[in-house]
């Protein structure tokens, strides 16, 4: 029973973190613009824009790694710690897109639940 339960709640915790990922991809305009200052530049704007897509492409292929162990049941069964860092980078970064953060704040996330 427990077993079952696990592989349930991992696949829908890894499930919830690449939706959430894809969402910032497509909303990630006015997290760029909330770390910016005021009167910012298209320079400063591509930059920051670049920083982000780089750490969303980062985030979607250990993603793809994951899921690959997970279906191919090389990592199938791991421990709720799994599950624990993906159900809060979910929470996290749909908080990151409904409040704006600044995109700074996105490192952090990607840091510590990665």
């Amino acid at each position: 029973m427990f077993l079952g339960s696990l592989v349930v709640s991992r696949f829908l915790s890894l499930v919830a973190h690449f939706v959430v990922t894809v969402i910032i991809f497509l909303s990630k305009e006015a997290n760029i613009k909330a770390c910016l200052p005021i009167q910012y530049t298209d320079d400063e704007f591509s930059t920051k824009d670049m920083e982000l897509i780089v750490g969303l492409s980062l985030t979607l292929v250990f993603l793809g790694v994951e899921f690959a162990g997970f279906i191919g049941g090389c990592s199938m069964f791991n421990g709720t710690a799994t599950i624990v860092a993906h159900s809060s980078a979910a929470i996290s970064l749909s908080m990151f897109v409904i409040e704006e953060w600044d995109c700074d704040q996105f490192w952090y996330i990607f840091g510590f639940c990665r």
